[in-house]
């Protein structure tokens, strides 16, 4: 008999999954997370997030019996990033990977999600049956379902604000819904210039680390051509009143006409 596992980003559709594996009375046998992280020492969520995870893990094993089992891909986020690529005849043949490609938003062919997420993912799920945080007002997610993933939430009838408001009941709301911060990984190219602002600010020494990359990497950071260094050159110059953070209209040419 094949095992029933449930995949949790410890967002609010895959942790109400729960309340609703519960409510339906389906089986459950373990519970993982795919542990992304930056190097070795650091993990790919900023503090805020590794601690509510911390006390989430200690909630769910007191409603379950089940300890939330870590998933870490083979590499760390850096580690790939320095891979260098190995078809003889590919055009980027020697580079290293350095940032993943992306496009407006969307992380189409970017490897920071085959390469560590997904690929740990496959792995841990194999041959078991696997529930899935899709809500039941979803329906453009519907297709990833199948007889070997399911999702609770379409089964017991749970829509978004039904999963918010379990998490709430439980005390498993993430941080994210209550505050600016973003989910996913710190270092992440999709994040909005205010998240990149507060990361300079809060978090220097991770800041830090990106330059090091950006410099290390011949894709550019992001996909209008900007480098982190861009951002850091525009954050300096926010902070010495040469540019206002707040100002909407703000132009990547300003940058030159104020230097």
């Amino acid at each position: 008999m094949k095992e029933h596992i449930l995949s949790l980003s410890y967002g609010k559709d895959s942790i109400a999954a729960i309340g609703a594996i519960q409510e339906l009375g389906w089986p459950l046998e373990h519970i993982i997370h795919v542990e992304i992280y930056a190097t070795q020492t650091i993990p790919a969520d900023l503090p805020p997030m590794m601690s509510f995870k911390a006390k989430a893990d200690e909630i769910i094993k007191a409603m379950t019996g089940l300890t939330v089992e870590r998933v870490r891909p083979e590499k760390t986020y850096e580690e790939q990033f320095y891979t260098k690529y190995s078809k003889p005849d590919g055009v980027r043949y020697g580079q290293i990977y350095g940032w993943p490609m992306v496009c407006h938003g969307h992380n189409f062919g970017a490897w920071c999600n085959s390469r560590l997420k997904v690929s740990a993912l496959k792995k841990a799920q194999k041959g078991r049956i696997v529930y899935i945080g899709i809500a039941a007002d979803e329906p453009a997610r519907f297709h990833n379902l199948s007889d070997t993933k399911k999702s609770p939430l379409v089964a017991a009838g749970w829509t978004e604000s039904d999963c918010l408001r379990w998490c709430k009941e439980h005390d498993l709301l993430s941080p994210i819904y209550e505050t600016e911060m973003r989910s996913g990984c710190w270092f992440c190219q999709n994040q909005r210039v205010d998240a990149l602002r507060r990361l300079r600010k809060t978090y220097p020494e991770y800041w830090a680390l990106m330059l090091k990359w950006d410099v290390d990497s011949k894709r550019h950071f992001r996909p209008d051509g900007h480098s982190v260094h861009d951002y850091e050159r525009r954050f300096s110059m926010e902070e010495a009143g040469q540019l206002n953070p707040d100002d909407r209209s703000f132009r990547w040419k300003r940058i030159s006409e104020t230097g």
